[in-house]
């Protein structure tokens, strides 16, 4: 049966072939420039996914959550970083995994380190998280004295073993060009260069991971190695960045066509907020897009230039916008495709995957 036939909602396909050559070329950069590569896997979120990396030799991966960590274990997978501060509620299901694997944790105060401490029934290795530019959580490069304490509580402790400083420069999500992911990049590499010229008697382990910058970058100095983990799809935001060209995204998400209003040249789709997110991206023009339309095929999809977008989203619902020669392609009860302006969240949205070969995963 034709799996375009099948569909009835909001749906996430999956390009086998576009996902796998993202794979490979990034394996391909870390070994051209001396990286450990541990990818993110909280972009996909899949076992199956998951052996696409093991095939190209991965062994190591890192992980945003406790219950993410628990599913890979599940799966084979024994060398894993959390790269989320420490939830200590969560204390009983870490020492559980940590006497399963090699779990390595994330921490940037001289508190949890003492509460990691005194908790802990195994030992973990330990990454301090390091605030380049992002705001969003770890501590400054600058604050050495207070870094210095912390380094010398895991050193001291049975339980923890200090590995090294762990960075994610999310602050290149906000660059517009290839010029300005760069400069962030350099300036974040800098940081975490001196912090290992400082602990050098340590040989501290400097961890980057954002895709714009791995994508981007052919300067990695310093850096030990990479967790970039939306390059397995990328998505809208990446193309609009430059990390990536629309032909490399590899997912896009099939909906149904419940209204049509030529009038205003809109229609109105199965899939809203709850399946695609509420992320947006600016458009030269200053409109905002919740996400580009393309049109499927039963082999692949084709993506429609700039200004064929969705313009609006509510919890179901998802307004779209086309330009009148493409208004008439398509009809209430047919499908578009939707690429995502955040793969990641649409992803975790819908779960599941479909490809055009008919696996369901």
């Amino acid at each position: 049966m034709n799996t375009l036939y099948q569909i009835q909602k909001p749906t996430l396909f999956l390009d086998q072939q576009k996902c796998q050559q993202n794979i490979r070329s990034m394996v391909a950069k870390a070994k051209k420039h001396g990286l450990h590569f541990r990818p993110h896997f909280k972009t996909h979120q899949s076992a199956a996914i998951g052996e696409w990396f093991r095939e190209e030799g991965v062994k190591a991966i890192t992980v945003s959550s406790v219950s993410m960590a628990a599913y890979f274990a599940d799966h084979g997978w024994d060398d894993m970083i959390i790269a989320f501060p420490v939830n200590l509620r969560e204390i009983d299901d870490i020492n559980n995994l940590a006497e399963k694997i090699n779990l390595n944790l994330l921490l940037d105060s001289q508190d949890v380190a003492l509460q990691l401490q005194r908790s802990l029934r195994t030992e973990v290795g330990i990454f301090i998280e390091i605030d380049t530019g992002s705001k969003r959580s770890g501590i400054e490069a600058n604050e050495l004295p207070a870094i210095e304490k912390i380094v010398e509580i895991l050193s001291k402790s049975t339980k923890t073993r200090f590995l090294g400083f762990l960075t994610h420069a999310g602050h290149t999500y906000r660059a517009r060009n290839k010029a300005e992911v760069l400069n962030i990049h350099q300036e974040s590499l800098s940081q975490m260069q001196s912090l290992k010229e400082h602990f050098a008697t340590l040989n501290p382990i400097i961890s980057i991971g954002d895709t714009p910058s791995c994508s981007l970058a052919e300067d990695f100095s310093g850096a030990d190695e990479i967790r970039p983990g939306n390059f397995v799809f990328f998505d809208l935001m990446q193309a609009s960045i430059g990390s990536c060209t629309p032909d490399e995204i590899a997912v896009a998400v099939a909906c149904p066509v419940v209204a049509k209003y030529p009038y205003r040249s809109e229609l109105i789709i199965y899939g809203g907020a709850i399946h695609l997110s509420k992320d947006a991206i600016r458009l030269p023009d200053g409109s905002i897009s919740f996400g580009r339309i393309a049109k499927l095929n039963e082999t692949s999809w084709e993506i429609l230039p700039e200004g064929n977008e969705i313009v609006s989203v509510s919890q179901e619902h998802g307004i779209v916008k086309l330009q009148t020669e493409f208004l008439n392609e398509f009809s209430v009860g047919d499908l578009l495709a939707i690429i995502p302006v955040h793969s990641c969240l649409t992803a975790h949205q819908l779960k599941r995957y479909l490809t055009f070969e008919g696996d369901v995963f």
